[in-house]
């Protein structure tokens, strides 16, 4: 990307120099500079530029061509002055001034870079020029510790880039580091209050440790019992340690403690469609498919569009001898998100209950080919759920 700052200059070419010292030399170094600056072998490009520079060194395009030059090859200290020295030649030379404030971000000089990086971001029509400033901003106010501006700046960048792989790795570590930093706060401002324990809570739950985590979301649960989201919290990290529990005694333990969260959750909010639908969970896999049932249609209630309620209730009336009821809430998840292969097993299973062959050999199809991919479509594992997954049962039968 960087090779496009060279379209940034609209040098065309040396200009006509008074009185040169030797006419066919300048010549030939320029031709030299721009056939190596054209096969991006700056070190030659540089040799020739400053030679050129020292046979005319009132000439500003030189000092600017040279800059750019150092720029490409990451010499920012040699690139400072000759770009100093262009626009103190020739002020009116385009877009040095934002060059010349990268190079100072480069070099850590950013409160002196920010006027620069701030015009090139702001100001600038020329989308691959504002990227790179806007790069340069993030950087340089992350290093002077403006962390509001930081932000800002991320997020318009992120609006500008959605896509661009650079700018996500940037803004996403901005973003944790800014709340590292808004939880360290809270920390010294308000060590005891609610919202620390649950700050800290968030923390250990997303760290793996759970049995901190729940400490820590009992403890708001102490301060206020019917804090909204809370109970659904501690639920999920009492059935995450159910999952790592050495025994099912110690599993099934830690089970019926998130049984009586979820429900603790729709009590305080009983229009939760994900403490409903974990509560539903639980029972379809225990077997009480009625009382699953219930919750799956409680939860898709309030939130019609969860996609893995509708798996789930689909899973139950297959269950219970239903499969024509299943279809169409299949048929929906698979609409809302064409990538699920449960969604094709179970509808694989469904069709098949019904005899339908030949939809079920489509299903089935689809199923084998996504669940072939599924590496490729996986969440990063360290994204949190906010939900138990619906996930193919590891003694799934073939349909």
């Amino acid at each position: 990307m960087k090779r496009l700052l060279f379209l940034m200059l609209c040098v065309s070419g040396l200009p006509v120099l008074a009185q040169p010292p030797d006419p066919g030399l300048l010549e030939r170094y320029a031709a030299e500079g721009e056939r190596a600056l054209a096969e991006r072998r700056y070190d030659e490009a540089a040799r020739a530029y400053e030679r050129l520079r020292d046979l005319s060194p009132g000439t500003a395009e030189v000092h600017a061509k040279l800059g750019l030059i150092y720029y490409q090859e990451r010499d920012y200290e040699h690139a400072v002055p000759a770009l100093r020295r262009a626009m103190k030649l020739k002020p009116t030379l385009p877009k040095l001034d934002v060059l010349l404030a990268m190079c100072l971000s480069e070099l850590g000089q950013y409160r002196e870079a920010l006027p620069g990086l701030r015009k090139g971001f702001r100001q600038s029509s020329d989308a691959p020029l504002r990227r790179s400033t806007g790069l340069q901003l993030l950087k340089a106010y992350t290093g002077l510790e403006q962390d509001q501006d930081a932000v800002e700046v991320a997020l318009q960048l992120s609006r500008l880039h959605p896509e661009d792989a650079e700018v996500l790795y940037h803004s996403g570590r901005l973003f944790a580091n800014f709340a590292y930093l808004q939880t360290m706060r809270l920390s010294r401002v308000a060590p005891a209050s609610i919202w620390m324990h649950q700050a800290a809570g968030e923390l250990n739950e997303s760290r793996g440790y759970l049995d901190a985590a729940i400490r820590e979301y009992r403890e708001v649960l102490g301060l206020d019992p019917r804090r909204p989201g809370i109970h659904l919290r501690l639920g999920r990290t009492l059935l995450a340690r159910a999952q790592q529990a050495s025994s099912e005694a110690a599993a099934s333990s830690s089970r019926e403690e998130a049984m009586r969260e979820f429900e603790g959750e729709l009590r305080v909010d009983p229009t939760n469609a994900n403490a409903a639908y974990e509560l539903a969970e639980i029972y379809r896999k225990a077997g009480e498919l009625e009382r699953a049932g219930e919750l799956f249609e409680l939860s898709l209630k309030h939130y019609p569009d969860f996609e893995d309620a509708r798996i789930g209730l689909a899973r139950v009336l297959i269950a219970q001898g239903k499969p024509e009821l299943a279809v169409p809430h299949l048929q929906n998840a698979i609409t809302s998100s064409p990538a699920n292969e449960v969604s094709y097993y179970q509808l694989s299973m469904a069709y098949g209950r019904l005899g339908n062959a030949a939809e079920q050999a489509k299903a089935l199809a689809e199923f084998q080919r996504l669940h072939g991919q599924k590496r490729d479509r996986e969440t990063l594992a360290f994204a949190p759920r906010q939900v138990t997954k619906q996930e193919l049962d590891p003694d799934a039968p073939p349909p």
